[in-house]
């Protein structure tokens, strides 16, 4: 159960960190860039959310699979298959939560007071500089919200990374997945355990982040 745990927690980990990165620029083509399919965009990034988690998990599977061109690109250049490893739940992860990561983010830069923003092309700032200077600072409560939102979500999945990755033990078998198992194999009293620790890790780390953004908007408030 301690290496489910683990490779959960790793897994959740990279998932947070690398769809932040991808969040911050998608959240700032939506909120600043007159985009000619902003709407069809946003609808794709929906997606994982209303897709049930077998579709995505085969399409991805298609996608990835030595038989297609992706597949048989990335086979070349690693040397085996993509799926079956933990890269693979990783891509299925940063997919599967990207509506996550993505709207906290767009709706905090969107919520910056934009008088701010023209303060601060007034007074000679770059894009960029305004945007590392007045837009983040003043986003940080729907970076951390997306932050425990797409780490919760990682911790709990369980159809695209079964279907990605098998239950392989300390590659693939996350928390979840060891779960499933122990049910499977009737051992309830296991899977109860496995269960309430899933459970505590995910509250404990949604309480944490909730105090610290807590904490940032008062600071803010009192700034």
């Amino acid at each position: 159960m301690v290496e489910a745990l683990l490779l959960s927690l790793k897994l959740s980990l990279a998932t947070t960190g690398l769809l932040l990165l991808l969040s911050l620029a998608l959240g700032y083509l939506l909120s600043f860039r007159d985009l000619p399919a902003k709407g069809l965009l946003e609808a794709l990034l929906l997606l994982p959310i209303l897709l049930p988690p077998t579709v995505l998990g085969f399409y991805l599977i298609a996608l990835l699979s030595p038989d297609s061109p992706v597949g048989a690109l990335i086979t070349a250049l690693r040397g085996k298959p993509l799926l079956f490893s933990f890269e693979a739940l990783l891509i299925g992860s940063l997919i599967y939560s990207l509506p996550f990561g993505v709207f906290p983010v767009r709706d905090a830069f969107q919520s910056v007071s934009r008088r701010h923003i023209e303060v601060a092309y007034v007074f000679g700032y770059s894009p960029l500089e305004t945007f590392l200077r007045v837009v983040l600072p003043n986003s940080w409560g729907g970076i951390l919200t997306a932050s425990a939102l797409v780490f919760a979500h990682t911790m709990g999945e369980f159809g695209v990374v079964l279907m990605l990755g098998g239950s392989i033990p300390g590659e693939t078998k996350t928390l979840s997945i060891y779960i499933y198992d122990e049910v499977q194999a009737l051992n309830y009293g296991e899977a109860h355990r496995a269960s309430l620790l899933l459970l505590t890790v995910s509250l404990v780390a949604l309480a944490v982040l909730s105090f610290v953004r807590r904490g940032w908007i008062e600071k803010l408030r009192s700034s």
